[in-house]
């Protein structure tokens, strides 16, 4: 079965374009969503979260200290790092999971903003990149999150740049408001179900 990475920066609109797909039957992994997932409910992880950032990572009923795990790790490149050095392969591993469980599919999806920072492209037979201008990306994500403009480009700053996801990805959508979306989807998916 091939596996279909997508990606994009803040704001390109890549879970849009993913929720197409899934409107067309494709099956679809949200890395983000697992990420959140795995950490309330993968032991291995738990575990380790706990001895590199402290009990206190996580409250007494079992859920995530957020705010204490971002504390240490926001501005900190060197602690988020080590956080995603524990979060990353739990991923990968929900991922292997939820694809042994996919039957009858042409191909899956795997959405993840950090696909080819995590090197979990590597997880996938071709990659493709939503791109959109800065400035659109930014002004949807402070429509979107409320976010101040400061804030969206620190995010942003975080992620690797547009133009070199755009050189490692096997494809690209444009969600630039300048060509229609639904055709470019409808492309790939013609080319993909035929692989």
């Amino acid at each position: 079965m091939l596996k279909v990475g997508i990606t994009g920066n803040i704001g390109s609109g890549k879970t849009t374009v993913s929720k197409i797909f899934e409107i067309l039957g494709v099956p679809v992994f949200y890395a983000d969503d697992a990420a959140k997932k795995v950490m309330v409910e993968d032991a291995i992880l738990i575990d380790a979260l706990k001895a590199e950032f402290g009990d206190e990572s996580y409250f007494d009923e079992g859920s995530l200290n957020r705010k204490h795990i971002a504390s240490i790790v926001f501005n900190n490149e060197a602690e988020l790092a080590k956080l995603n050095a524990i979060v990353h392969p739990a991923v990968f591993r929900a991922f292997d999971n939820w694809v042994a469980g996919i039957k009858n599919a042409p191909y899956v999806m795997k959405e993840a903003a950090l696909l080819f920072e995590s090197s979990s492209y590597k997880m996938c037979d071709k990659t493709i990149m939503v791109t959109a201008p800065l400035e659109l990306r930014i002004n949807r994500v402070m429509q979107r999150d409320n976010l101040t403009r400061e804030e969206i480009e620190s995010r942003n700053a975080r992620q690797f740049s547009e133009e070199k996801k755009i050189q490692l990805a096997d494809f690209i959508i444009r969600n630039d408001d300048t060509e229609l979306v639904i055709p470019q989807v409808l492309e790939l998916h013609k080319q993909f179900s035929s692989h």
